[in-house]
């Protein structure tokens, strides 16, 4: 789970991991919008304190505030949350496109459709090139384009529900499995236009 970093933060683990997916990993310990499943922000930052890591948890916050969006937080903030088919809360789980639709809902309003596919035909083509945090990716892994869906967070990386049996977690769009099944990438109009809403 997210919240426990102690058994994170050593050098061998530390390694494979890029420096701007930690910055968001050590935000979302004490980001607002995180399930109230951990400790409380007081004990994370006794616990940065007593690592000598409090002075980088506050460059971390700048850092966040700096290059990345309110809804990647958010979203990281549910790492760990299992996968349900249909689910679409922290309550029930999360299945890959009730997840994008309920961080779109819940951090700036806006409603996406429910499923995969239609949250492709709903928002805009853009170039893989051209994906920023916040951004969806979408993947062909049931043999139909678009079938799975996720959320760009930077860095070749997207946060997502990948399947039954498995929980919210962020993986590396390059490796093989994703980088062969990737099906495009797309921009979600902002909430103030008049984007298609279905339920």
């Amino acid at each position: 789970m997210l919240f426990d970093l102690t058994s994170h933060i050593n050098a061998s683990n530390l390694q494979p991991m890029s420096r701007w997916l930690l910055i968001l990993l050590f935000a979302c310990a004490s980001a607002q919008a995180a399930p109230p499943t951990g400790p409380g922000t007081d004990d994370m930052e006794k616990m940065l304190s007593d690592k000598g890591l409090l002075s980088q948890l506050e460059q971390v916050r700048q850092s966040v505030s700096d290059k990345a969006s309110d809804l990647v937080v958010t979203a990281m903030g549910f790492l760990g949350v299992p996968y349900r088919r249909g689910g679409h809360s922290v309550e029930t789980g999360f299945d890959c496109s009730g997840f994008v639709r309920a961080i779109y809902e819940q951090t700036v309003g806006l409603v996406l459709p429910r499923r995969a596919d239609q949250q492709a035909a709903a928002t805009q083509e853009i170039d893989r090139a051209e994906l920023k945090p916040g951004d969806l990716v979408f993947f062909n892994t049931m043999r139909r384009a678009f079938s799975h869906v996720g959320i760009y967070v930077g860095d070749g990386k997207f946060i997502h529900s990948p399947r039954s049996g498995s929980e919210v977690r962020v993986e590396d769009m390059r490796m093989a499995y994703w980088n062969t099944r990737f099906n495009g990438a797309r921009r979600v109009p902002a909430a103030s236009s008049e984007a298609p809403a279905q339920r």
